[in-house]
């Protein structure tokens, strides 16, 4: 399930293609305390702007875009 298009490297290379004049580095990383999600910040600087993006660790051990979702509370019958 974890293939090439779901890995940070990735999705960076996807979203902000670096290069070697302009690599990207992470700025920052985040873990949520009662869980294993982890957010990380990608920044790239440009000759024009600096470009950033944020990137979230899903509980399938995949790299998305969004926020993966909390768990819900549930009633089940038995």
């Amino acid at each position: 399930m974890n293939d090439r298009s779901m890995t940070l490297h990735g999705l960076v290379e996807k979203w902000l293609a670096p290069y070697l004049a302009a690599p990207a580095r992470v700025v920052r990383l985040a873990r949520e305390e009662a869980g294993s999600h982890r957010c990380v910040r990608v920044e790239i600087s440009r000759t024009s702007r600096n470009l950033s993006m944020l990137f979230f660790r899903h509980d399938d051990g995949s790299w998305q875009v969004y926020p993966p979702q909390k768990a819900r509370p549930s009633i089940n019958a038995q």
